[in-house]
């Protein structure tokens, strides 16, 4: 622009030098310096139009944007779902008996093993409940025998006509009546036995006890609400992980669709991400889906199953499964930096055909797979997409490529083209 001014500023110049050139020599018929100024003007006119040239720089080039060219790719596609532990049995230790806690036998958050006592109840009315019933037991066998002998006796005598038949029914009825009360009283030696038994209160399962609710000397009834302790088995354990009616409409739709396919995968294997992100060492079992929605959330519950050796998850902790779905053989993978959204929200990506111009696809995502989105279509194999550069350029400009490599931080655009995988078909 400077040049400009100056080269205006010299050709005004000549133009004046001219005229008043002219208008001196008509005046004066003596020595006349204008051809010689003259001359010098011309002479610095080229000169500033000559620097003027020079300086100015080169013609733009087209800007340089970094893209990678789309190959279909074998993808295993997987579902990361929160869910929460818990224990794969729970038992609730309650009394069976009223009694006295006399004292508690276990550790309280220690391991026990099914039949192990674990609090002993006073013991001593059960005992003496239980002797009353042998007692009575003993004296109603004792009084058998003398009535059936009378009974035997008075069916030979009827034979003979020697009594009438009321005493022999009565002979009769009394010895059934004897039988039935021994009966009575063996079943009552039995439930004390049985009470007897309650007072030691035992572990139904193998697990890991929590706190004890009683102490010792704690006055406690059959059956109560409270429960004296829980156990709870660790290994294994369960997550039971929701999953939305959605996402099981969605997977059901690609598998049909034949986007997805289940061969070549293990859906029943799990994997487990730790709430600080540590991944589980152990895989997981898928045991079964839930077939009931839960109205409040619209979701259904997946349990998994997975082996806890070392007491590592807990009841109640939160966990990420990543469930297998299937495989896509043909996927298409673009970097999420070269997906862009219009002013409504919908995904769209600029890419560069065979004459270098750029061009702009709308595009359907289907999921995120680490930093790069799964298109469902608007692309296809061989498209070049821009990834870095997107800025400098609209749709309809010419541009020039270069190569996107990973993890270049510096410099212009640039990441490796992304190349088929060695399973792709």
């Amino acid at each position: 622009m400077q040049c400009n001014v100056i080269s205006r500023y010299f050709r005004l110049t000549a133009l004046e030098v001219i005229l008043g050139g002219k208008y001196m020599q008509a005046k004066a018929d003596t020595y006349n310096p204008y051809p010689v100024f003259l001359l010098l003007v011309i002479f610095f006119l080229v000169l500033t139009m000559t620097g003027c040239k020079q300086k100015g720089g080169p013609p733009q080039s087209d800007p340089e944007v970094a893209v990678v060219t789309i190959h279909p790719e074998r993808v295993v596609i997987t579902a990361e779902l929160s869910g929460r532990t818990s224990a794969f049995l729970v038992a609730e230790i309650r009394p069976q008996v009223n009694g006295l806690i006399q004292k508690r036998l276990f550790t309280e958050g220690s391991e026990v093993k099914a039949g192990q006592v674990l609090y002993q109840i006073d013991p001593a009315p059960f005992q003496a409940a239980l002797d009353n019933a042998n007692a009575s037991l003993a004296r109603a066998e004792a009084g058998l025998l003398s009535i059936r002998l009378r009974a035997e006796r008075y069916r030979d005598l009827l034979a003979d006509k020697a009594i009438s038949q009321q005493d022999y029914d009565d002979a009769s009825a009394a010895m059934k009546q004897v039988e039935a009360e021994i009966q009575f009283w063996k079943a009552s030696v039995e439930i004390a036995r049985i009470n007897l038994g309650y007072t030691h209160v035992t572990a139904p399962i193998s697990g890991r006890i929590g706190k004890s609710s009683v102490t010792d000397g704690a006055l406690v009834t059959a059956y109560q609400p409270m429960a004296l302790a829980t156990i709870q088995q660790l290994d294994p354990i369960y997550v039971d992980v929701p999953q939305s009616t959605t996402e099981l409409l969605r997977l059901q739709r690609r598998l049909n669709d034949g986007r997805l396919n289940h061969d070549g995968t293990n859906q029943d294997r799990v994997k487990l991400i730790m709430e600080d992100g540590t991944p589980y060492l152990s895989e997981g079992t898928l045991q079964f889906q839930d077939i009931t929605v839960d109205p409040t959330t619209g979701s259904v519950i997946l349990r998994v199953v997975f082996p806890n050796p070392e007491g590592i998850l807990l009841p109640g902790m939160f966990v990420r499964a990543v469930i297998t779905e299937g495989v896509n053989e043909q996927a298409i993978l673009v970097p999420q930096q070269g997906i862009s959204r219009n002013p409504k929200g919908d995904p769209a990506a600029l890419i560069v055909d065979a004459e270098d111009k750029v061009q702009q696809r709308m595009l359907t995502l289907d999921q995120a797979i680490g930093d790069k989105w799964l298109v469902s279509s608007g692309l296809n194999p061989g498209d070049r997409v821009i990834v870095e550069g997107v800025q400098k350029v609209r749709p309809g400009v010419s541009v020039k490529v270069v190569a996107f490599e990973a993890g270049q931080k510096d410099g212009p655009a640039a990441e490796k083209a992304v190349q088929p995988s060695s399973n792709t078909k």
